[in-house]
């Protein structure tokens, strides 16, 4: 167990404490006593206290990439609720090393096409272990055409410090698809789209061996559950692959994919008890729902303990979301939904998740 202090000093702490804890609440668990909280994370926890014009920090991480997680949440949320105010945050501790901890460089294997519209990457790099847990995504990070890559490196607030100018570099969410430890390989799945001008569809048509690429992560969870509903369009395709493969013999689910075409499924193997159906796009069989958010129209609710996972479209997944929280009231410990994309964005600033 690792762990690390600051002290931060605000102009209105106790106010900046109020808002931490209720946007945190909306994705973490948030336990509170008046000017005392503890926030706990997927990868650690913190205990944060008010004392006058301050806030006291206590990072606990169970390695160090769990430890830099909670210091980022932390400092990136105190000083957007503190602005304009500028703050000056250090770390006293564990995990001041100048690499970030989630960060590889990895190198490119060899590429090959999935379906017409996917593209395989494969990786390889060193030190992977924490990337074959059930860790399901990480950042791909892309360094300018035809420049040495300078890689990010860590200020003393424990967050990264990106490169600017010419050594810029790019970065964008795609999901590992597989790990295999014994060849140090990651598979990555990057959709085809706009033409191949995105930054990741250039990468993955340009990809030669031996390239160079970094990768931060991983981060989310696999859905832990013995009855599962999977809904995804593409983009998703790669991560409900993933959970069916891990999913147990004893375990069940239903599978529900939206793709251009016939063209664009995929063979999906599991040892749970599952069904798959596919939506296409571009021609919809007679009958069958026009997309995703229709899947689960005129459905009154789920069977016991259904864990429902979505990745899709920001329309679609304000739909889901409706229907699944607003109208069935599922408890957030029943559903992980997310919006890969949204059309007209472009980067991070696309999704969301509930």
């Amino acid at each position: 167990m690792l762990k690390a202090r600051s002290t931060i000093f605000l102009a209105d702490a106790a106010t900046v404490h109020d808002k931490l804890c209720d946007h945190m609440t909306e994705h973490c668990v948030v336990e509170r006593a008046a000017t005392r909280s503890t926030i706990t994370f997927e990868y650690g926890t913190a205990e944060v206290e008010v004392l006058g014009d301050r806030l006291t920090v206590v990072a606990v991480g169970d390695d160090e990439t769990g430890l830099s997680y909670v210091k980022m949440g932390i400092v990136y949320h105190v000083r957007a609720f503190a602005e304009p105010e500028v703050l000056d945050i250090t770390w006293k501790g564990d995990g001041n090393g100048r690499s970030p901890a989630f960060f590889r460089e990895m190198r490119v294997v060899r590429t090959l096409d999935v379906t017409p519209r996917m593209r395989r990457v494969v990786l390889t790099g060193d030190d992977l272990g924490r990337f074959a847990s059930d860790g399901l995504h990480v950042r791909l990070i892309f360094p300018p055409a035809g420049r040495q890559p300078v890689w990010p490196w860590l200020g003393e607030d424990g967050c990264p410090i990106w490169p600017v100018g010419e050594d810029e570099l790019t970065a964008r969410i795609y999901t590992i698809r597989h790990v295999d430890l014994e060849t140090a390989e990651v598979w990555i799945d990057i959709l085809r789209h706009d033409g191949d001008t995105t930054p990741g569809s250039r990468f993955a048509m340009t990809a030669k061996p031996g390239d160079r690429v970094g990768m931060t992560g991983p981060s989310g969870r696999m859905p832990k559950a013995e009855q599962l509903l999977l809904l995804g369009d593409e983009t998703a395709l790669p991560a409900i692959a993933r959970i069916l493969e891990a999913l147990p013999r004893s375990a069940r689910a239903r599978a529900v994919i939206e793709v251009a075409g016939p063209d664009e499924e995929q063979t999906l193997r599991s040892a749970a008890d599952v069904s798959i159906e596919w939506l296409h796009r571009e021609a919809p069989r007679p009958g069958a729902p026009k997309g995703l958010a229709d899947v689960l129209d005129g459905a009154e609710g789920l069977e016991p303990d259904t864990y429902v996972w979505a990745g899709c479209e920001f329309t679609d997944f304000r739909r889901l979301r409706k229907r699944v929280r607003t109208e069935w009231k599922l408890p957030r410990d029943r559903h992980h939904l997310v919006a890969y994309w949204r059309k007209g964005a472009a980067g991070e600033e696309a999704r969301a998740d509930a």
